[in-house]
């Protein structure tokens, strides 16, 4: 890494960073670290694609009157969802009893842009924290969980432990992008263009990082020659920082916030202390 004069507004200049989120998400981390003068290179980990069937997600909005609480957990969900309805167009008073629960703050505001409170938001944005949010109220209530088809399945277990009568529905689905595993390769191997530091917003970008890579490529890519030198892993949560290091992958970088916000604010922190030492 090269050391690069920079000033207070500009404390990325100078660094590369490889943005990892699909192809939809991209724009508010890729945007907010260009505006730091950070050069962003985008090579998605992550491709979002339709359910294999809409008929759960259909026969979910066509029976919301019958629900007590709507969880979402991600921008995706409610975007995949409200594209849905469109189509179903259910009568906007099949909202008005439900009580809604969001895992974090993009997701609430996504949903607030749809005119619809959201009663609940956990004070982390993990599953775990929508779980003890969410534990003693659910009891004896029914609850339609709406999200990814491949997710954690702590929301789903531990509420239905706490007598939740939960319906889990699948409103897209996340693939590996191939097409990204030469671009990624080739990006890695150019001396002038690696980038200083890689993100990781979710569990699902860590293994597909590895899939695309494989194992031992993906350890040698973070692999540094001393503590400041090489490619940094930038973890948006403890979550995804499991993830990494059930890879036996580095943690370099990780949001005391978990929030893409909080994700720039950890890698300006990391970088300030890397310039220090002439390296970044």
């Amino acid at each position: 890494m090269t050391s690069v004069a920079t000033n207070e507004d500009r404390p990325l200049s100078g660094c590369r960073v490889l943005v990892s989120r699909a192809k939809q998400q991209a724009g508010a981390l890729s945007s907010a670290l260009r505006e730091l003068g950070c050069t962003v290179i985008e090579i998605p980990f992550i491709e979002i694609r339709p359910p294999r069937s809409y008929q759960p997600l259909d026969a979910a909005l066509s029976n919301l009157a019958s629900y007590d609480w709507l969880i979402l957990t991600s921008v995706n969900g409610v975007n995949a969802m409200f594209e849905r309805m469109k189509r179903k167009r259910p009568a906007p008073a099949a909202f008005s009893h439900l009580k809604i629960a969001a895992i974090g703050p993009a997701t609430k505001k996504a949903i607030e842009q749809h005119g619809l409170r959201v009663s609940v938001t956990p004070k982390e944005y993990v599953a775990e924290s929508v779980v003890s949010a969410l534990r003693r109220r659910v009891n004896n209530k029914r609850v339609l969980l709406v999200r990814a088809r491949v997710a954690r399945d702590v929301i789903p277990r531990e509420l239905r432990k706490a007598g939740a009568s939960l319906d889990l529905i699948e409103a897209y689905e996340t693939v590996v992008p191939q097409s990204s595993a030469t671009r990624l390769r080739a990006l890695l191997a150019n001396d002038r263009r690696r980038p200083h530091c890689i993100t990781f917003t979710s569990s699902s970008t860590v293994k597909n990082f590895v899939h695309l890579l494989g194992l031992r490529q993906a350890r040698a890519a973070l692999r540094k020659s001393s503590h400041s030198y090489g490619v940094h892993s930038a973890s948006i949560g403890p979550v995804t920082s499991a993830t990494l290091r059930e890879f036996g992958l580095p943690v370099d970088i990780e949001a005391q916030e978990y929030t893409i916000p909080g994700l720039v604010t950890a890698i300006v922190k990391k970088s300030a202390e890397l310039r220090l030492k002439s390296s970044w």
